[in-house]
């Protein structure tokens, strides 16, 4: 397997951005690195600051791997994975990880065992879980389309058992709701600074729709507020959201207007900020993770 040691890094590519706006006030490192490459379709990022490492998935090979910071190695996290896509890490600093190929969402516990957080809705198997978030009363919210079950390449091929692709929550105590049940494919998704509103990304219909969030875990709302196509998106401490696309990556600012680009070589999946101060973007895209550090910071993982 490719490791950061195998790559020319002689000659990092130019941080390639496009400001679209006055607003658009983001500067930092003016090359953008790639840290691994060799993966089929990248996912999934999720930065851990108390060990300083990058976790991804790398869907179709059925694999998580691991960046370290400190050595800036890349190695196997976990072979097979259940074709892992999205993942997030919780309050307390566990990994809380969508399977598409056993259709369920689980997390890591610090001592390697898994909890299955969901793998049913009334009696009837999930899709996929493809993307999750954590909201502040540790409850767990992911998007559930179809694509682990369309067939072989990410998960297994599989008959849908739900009646349509929804976004759902967890509680702490384990009660699976459905939050949303009105998507086509929901992909990723992303609450605001101030944990009023959730954004989810409609990748099938290329939009993403505003909900605000009320205090029993209920979503109103439900706008469409961007047009744009968008996989994973994240928000940074300023409001502004960053979302992954096929271009590279898009900033909007707080009233989400596109106000910058980040172009890239290659098809961007997702994203995440990481590094001890969370000013470093980490960027999957098609086969490569690519980064850079910037004057922005984004918000914790959850």
């Amino acid at each position: 397997m490719p490791t950061t040691s195998d790559l020319d890094l002689t000659n990092p590519i130019p941080a390639r951005w496009e400001k679209l706006d006055e607003r658009f006030n983001i500067g930092g490192d003016k090359m953008v690195e790639r840290i691994f490459t060799g993966g089929r379709w990248l996912e999934g990022p999720a930065y851990f600051a108390a060990g300083r490492y990058l976790v991804f998935s790398d869907i179709p090979n059925d694999r998580i791997l691991r960046w370290d910071e400190t050595t800036n190695q890349v190695g196997v996290f976990r072979s097979p994975a259940n074709y892992t896509n999205g993942h997030t890490v919780d309050a307390q600093g566990r990994l809380v990880s969508c399977e598409q190929g056993s259709r369920r969402v689980t997390r890591t516990e610090h001592d390697g065992t898994i909890t299955v957080l969901a793998d049913n809705y009334r009696g009837k198997r999930l899709n996929s879980p493809n993307d999750v978030v954590v909201a502040a009363d540790g409850a767990v919210w992911f998007t559930d389309p179809a694509y682990g079950i369309d067939s072989d390449y990410e998960g297994f091929r599989a008959d849908q058992e739900q009646d349509g692709c929804y976004v759902f929550r967890v509680t702490p105590s384990g009660e699976l709701t459905v939050v949303a049940d009105d998507f086509a494919r929901p992909n990723g998704l992303a609450f605001t600074p101030d944990r009023s509103q959730l954004l989810i990304v409609d990748s099938q219909r290329g939009h993403l729709r505003g909900f605000s969030v009320g205090d029993d875990g209920k979503l109103s709302g439900g706008d469409v507020v961007i047009t744009d196509s968008a996989d994973g998106i994240r928000f940074d401490n300023a409001g502004r959201l960053w979302t992954g696309t096929r271009e590279g990556v898009y900033v909007y600012a707080p009233d989400l207007t596109l106000i910058g680009k980040l172009r890239l070589p290659e098809i961007t999946a997702n994203l995440c900020f990481g590094g001890p101060k969370r000013n470093q973007l980490f960027v999957t895209a098609s086969t490569s993770v690519y980064t850079l550090r910037l004057t922005a910071t984004g918000l914790p993982m959850r």
